[in-house]
C-alpha cells in the first residue's frame, strides 16, 4: 500500500477500468465503483474517514440515475470529507460552478487529460484543507489595510492563485484585460465552450463572484 488512495465513482467501466491501471501504474492505491449507492454507502461508512491528505474521491459529475453532485451532498451530510476532483464528458458552466460550489478542486473534461489530472493529484494529496469548501473570501484591495493585515491579503490570494491551472491562469489574464471569450478561444486555439470552464473554474478558485472582483483583486494583489 502506498498511503494514497484515489476512489473513483463512475458509470463508465471503461473509463474506470482505464483509469485505475494508470493510477496503479503511477503509484496509487485505487478503489472503484460504478453503483452510486453502494459508493456512498462505503465511503460514508468508513472508507474515507481519515487523513483527507492520503485519499481523494474522482467522481463522475453526470452519473445516471444520479449525478455526482448527489453523491458529493450525500457524502458531506454523512461527515465524510475528502477532497473531490469532478470528471465529466458533457462538461457546463453551470455544472461547473456547482461542483466548485461544493469545494471540487477542479472538474476535468472527459478524455482526461493525464497532465492535468496528475496535478490535480497532486493538489488534492498535498492540501489537506481541500476537503471541503472553503470559506476564504477575495482579499480586500491592499491600499485599505495596514501593513500587517495586507501581508495576511496578499498571503491569502497567493494560496487561492497557487490552486489555478496554468490554463485557467492564463485565461484568467486575457479575462480581467477585457478580452472576450470568442477572442480568448482564437488566441489559444480552442473552443469557446472550452474558455467557458476554465473560466468558470478560475472565477471560482479564486472565490471571485464578479469579473469586476477578480479584475480589482488580481490587478491590486499582483502590484
Amino acid at each position: 500500500m502506498t498511503g494514497r488512495t484515489v476512489y473513483i465513482v463512475d458509470g463508465s467501466a471503461d473509463f474506470r477500468e482505464a483509469t485505475r491501471a494508470w493510477l496503479m501504474g503511477a503509484g496509487f492505491d485505487v478503489t472503484a465503483w460504478g453503483d452510486a449507492g453502494e459508493a456512498i454507502d462505503q465511503l460514508a461508512g468508513g472508507a474515507c474517514r481519515h487523513n483527507g491528505s492520503c485519499a481523494c474521491l474522482l467522481l463522475d459529475l453526470r452519473m445516471p440515475p444520479v449525478s455526482g453532485l448527489v453523491v458529493h451532498d450525500a457524502l458531506l451530510e454523512r461527515g465524510a470529507r475528502i477532497p473531490v476532483i469532478y470528471v465529466t464528458a458533457d462538461a457546463d458552466v453551470a455544472g461547473t460552478v456547482r461542483a466548485m460550489q461544493r469545494g471540487a478542486l477542479t472538474v476535468l473534461e472527459k478524455p482526461v487529460d493525464t497532465g492535468e489530472l496528475d496535478a490535480a493529484l497532486d493538489s488534492a494529496f498535498a492540501d489537506r484543507s481541500a476537503a471541503g469548501p472553503v470559506a476564504t473570501a477575495m482579499p480586500p484591495s491592499p491600499a485599505a489595510l495596514p501593513d500587517e493585515e495586507r501581508a495576511r491579503a496578499h498571503a491569502r490570494y497567493r494560496a487561492l492563485e497557487a490552486k489555478l491551472a496554468p490554463r485557467e491562469r492564463q485565461v484568467l489574464g486575457y479575462v480581467i484585460l477585457g478580452v472576450y471569450n470568442k477572442n480568448i478561444a482564437d488566441r489559444l486555439g480552442i473552443s469557446i465552450k472550452t474558455v467557458e470552464l476554465y473560466r468558470a473554474r478560475g472565477m471560482a478558485k479564486m472565490r471571485a463572484g464578479s469579473v469586476a472582483e477578480l479584475t480589482r483583486v488580481m490587478i491590486t494583489q499582483r502590484a
